[in-house]
């Protein structure tokens, strides 16, 4: 028997939302290495998807140090007021979910800060990952676009920072 999507969406964005952001990256890390081999033919190709745009800030990301590229993702995550932040923001939804694709393509090849041998994901995190697995191929990509949507800082709508002049 497969979930509703409908039924599991609202509580998986709570949960993850729940999350602090290190255990929301490991999160999507931890998708990426346990279903993402399913999840990336839709992303990549999907009709909404613009590739040389997310290519693009992957490789702006790929060429800061690696605390700098943690930093990166946890400003993504807080939704932090950064050009990087705010060109992420600009993005379609599906073109996000390529860019974190992308992200952990490089966490593979080590050109991005790589998770730590050791690290253990939080109880619900962990159930989080078990629930998204349950879900139709569909509804994780739906799942998915939905949990990297919210991420950045959206230029239309996020006032000027004095503080980075953005």
């Amino acid at each position: 028997m497969t979930t509703s999507i409908s039924n599991v969406q609202p509580e998986m964005t709570s949960t993850f939302t729940a999350l602090d952001t290190d255990q929301q990256l490991a999160l999507l890390w931890f998708i990426y290495k346990e279903i993402g081999k399913s999840i990336t033919p839709a992303a990549p190709g999907a009709s909404t998807a613009a590739p040389t745009i997310a290519e693009g800030l992957f490789k702006q990301v790929a060429e800061m140090s690696h605390e700098e590229q943690l930093q990166i993702q946890r400003d993504l995550v807080e939704g932090k007021n950064s050009l990087i932040s705010r060109e992420y923001g600009a993005l379609s939804d599906t073109t996000k979910l390529l860019f974190w694709y992308l992200l952990a393509q490089g966490m593979d090849r080590t050109e991005i800060i790589p998770m730590p041998a050791d690290y253990q994901m939080s109880e619900e995190a962990t159930q989080c990952l078990t629930k998204l697995q349950a879900l139709e191929h569909s509804e994780q990509i739906t799942v998915l676009r939905n949990l990297v949507a919210n991420m950045g800082a959206d230029p239309e709508t996020n006032a000027h920072d004095e503080a980075t002049g953005l």
